[in-house]
């Protein structure tokens, strides 16, 4: 006869799933009151700011964010693109623009020296022609609001600790099917297991977060760090520039910035499945994460429904508790950055996918498959 399973090992055993899924639910709910937008500050000179835009081939979309930047107010003001050896016309419409409006310059990259990933290459560019106190990097799919650069560099200017370094996730634009699955979790990943409370007050490099659609950061600090070129292998800044500052003793910051900017950041399931290929084997698929990450995502978010329809008793109610607690942060989400509520729904199943393509990527690099993105490969 088969000997009856230990059931009090089992409920521990949930009991242990419940903390997963609900100790993130708790850091999310928390970084809610705190994670707030920036504001102006009325009493403060207007900050010299630069807006600086890496482009590689964007002519549907670099008019657009190059018109929000300009539309800046409350800074003095310069916008700079690199134009980073686009095939189309790219360059065209920034200089058609930029005869119109004295603010705006148009650089050419130079070509990609060996070892460098092409956007670091083209950010540490601007960021030397730059010549404003507070550089605000931007993506071309994003589109900010005309306060959203004074808003960050005063935020930046009067934090406590004066944050060389401020970020945020601009509100999410999905489309397909694949889009809205995964791209909201990047909110649900930065807030749910990187307490902000304790990040504003320590240095601490494992800290360090960022979007890189969207970063402010001070010149001064930025050189005398050595900027993007000091993380030139990169294709992830997000992670990258923000550990780099903590580094060199600096506090960086993430605040609210889904009411200031918004931004598409794929268009459609098969560029979303190879954006978020390109990073991984970075963040939660580094080396020494994948497996820790993996544990505690699909333990706390995915494992709870699995085992839910096979349990009874305490141990149903355990991982009930648990698999509920996983849409707490995807429901205040959904409501509180505009989310799809698709994505919230088939939660369990964007994790898996989340983590899939994480694995996917570890191995690939391991066989040493470079990933690509607009037709070069990481370094």
């Amino acid at each position: 006869p088969r000997k009856p399973v230990n059931l009090d090992l089992f409920v521990v055993f949930c009991g242990v799933i419940l903390y997963l899924a609900a100790a993130p639910a708790a850091i999310f709910c928390v970084n809610l009151i705190v994670f707030r937008p920036p504001r102006c500050r009325a009493e403060l000179a207007d900050p010299s700011v630069s807006i600086l835009i890496p482009a590689r081939n964007e002519e549907g979309n670099i008019g657009g964010v190059v018109a929000s930047a300009l539309a800046s107010e409350g800074v003095a003001l310069e916008v700079l693109v690199l134009d980073d050896h686009s095939t189309d016309q790219t360059a065209t419409v920034v200089e058609e623009i930029a005869r119109r409006d004295p603010r705006l310059r148009l650089l050419r990259s130079a070509d990609l020296p060996e070892g460098w990933a092409g956007k670091m290459f083209a950010c540490q560019q601007l960021g030397e022609a730059a010549t404003g106190d507070w550089l605000l990097y931007l993506d071309a799919d994003v589109r900010i609001t005309p306060d959203a650069a004074r808003r960050v560099a005063d935020h930046a200017r009067t934090a406590a600790g004066r944050p060389a370094l401020v970020s945020g996730v601009p509100r999410q634009i999905t489309g397909s099917f694949l889009e809205r699955l995964l791209v909201p979790l990047i909110d649900f990943v930065l807030l749910a297991y990187l307490p902000l409370w304790v990040m504003r007050r320590q240095t601490s490099p494992s800290l360090a977060a960022a979007v890189g659609q969207f970063v402010v950061v001070d010149r001064k600090r930025y050189l005398e760090c050595g900027g993007h070129g000091a993380i030139r292998t990169t294709f992830h800044d997000g992670i990258h520039l923000p550990r780099l500052f903590r580094q060199h003793g600096h506090l960086t910051d993430l605040v609210d910035i889904s009411g200031l900017a918004r931004c598409r950041m794929y268009e459609g399931s098969k560029q979303t499945w190879n954006g978020f290929l390109k990073n991984a084997g970075e963040g939660l698929g580094a080396p020494g994460v994948i497996i820790p990450m993996t544990v505690i995502l699909m333990g706390g978010q995915v494992l709870p429904w699995i085992l839910l329809p096979f349990t009874h008793g305490l141990a149903q109610g355990l991982l009930l508790a648990a698999g509920l607690c996983g849409y707490v942060p995807r429901i205040a989400a959904a409501i509180r950055f505009r989310q799809s509520w698709i994505g919230a729904a088939f939660h369990p199943a964007g994790v898996t996918v989340m983590e899939w393509i994480q694995w996917i990527g570890h191995f690939r690099r391991k066989r040493g498959i470079r990933a690509m993105w607009k037709g070069r490969p990481a370094v």
